[in-house]
């Protein structure tokens, strides 16, 4: 039996899926909120908001869609929803370059649309799914959500030792850590056998966009080298 600190009751207020899922709305409704006020035509965007949603994007990038990345079941709706971001955030930039009133408020409206659309597709499918996903931890995975969307910065580990983490929990670390690389950034993936399934997966995710060579090669321990290429998204 789990000490008494961890013991929850599915599907209920102390789930700490469910009060990660809360805090994920809550951030989502702060947003819609936000964007909701622009469409006025006194309003201009302001600043911090457009830093926020930023941040918003960059969170969310490098902790929900980085850990649903590597698997077949999201792997192709996480391609989609990082086409979805780009879009939108090329749209915020274009928001706070216009200087005409009534341009602007229709720039507004276009993005709350897209915005709108966008969460409600994260909180419908991805979310869900992550919560299914074998060896995702949200809880873990919104209070990384958390540290970025308050200006912090992640533990970034030149080295990823996973020889003492349960098989089905592997992946969704080593992708996380791949998603805060920049181009030309890499770490060392420890393992205790070749990862050629992870190799895979990687081609299958970002195309193009890494590279991965061999430290080690076994037979007891392999260290992989794993970049990441510049143009890969």
């Amino acid at each position: 039996m789990p000490p008494t600190a961890e013991v929850y009751i599915q599907a209920t207020d102390t789930d700490p899926d469910l009060r990660a899922l809360a805090v994920i709305e809550e951030t989502h409704q702060h947003l819609l909120e936000g964007l909701a006020a622009l469409t006025e035509p006194h309003e201009e965007l302001g600043t911090a908001f457009s830093e926020q949603l930023h941040r918003f994007l960059t969170a969310t990038d490098q902790t929900l869609y980085a850990a649903a990345s590597g698997a077949d079941e999201t792997r192709l709706l996480v391609r989609a929803l990082r086409t979805a971001a780009g879009t939108i955030g090329r749209h915020v930039e274009n928001l706070a370059a216009s200087a005409d009133s009534g341009e602007r408020v229709g720039a507004a409206r276009a993005l709350a649309g897209m915005l709108t659309v966008h969460l409600g597709v994260e909180r419908a499918v991805l979310l869900p799914a992550l919560a299914a996903l074998p060896g995702c931890d949200l809880s873990t995975l919104v209070s990384d959500f958390t540290t970025v969307m308050k200006g912090g910065r992640l533990e970034d580990p030149t080295v990823v030792d996973v020889r003492e983490i349960p098989h089905g929990r592997r992946h969704p670390r080593i992708f996380t850590r791949f998603a805060r690389l920049t181009a030309g950034e890499s770490f060392i993936l420890v393992n205790n056998h070749d990862p050629k399934p992870l190799r895979r997966e990687f081609e299958a995710t970002h195309p193009g966009g890494f590279t991965w060579e061999y430290v080690e090669s076994g037979p007891e321990q392999w260290q992989i080298r794993i970049t990441r290429v510049a143009g890969n998204a």
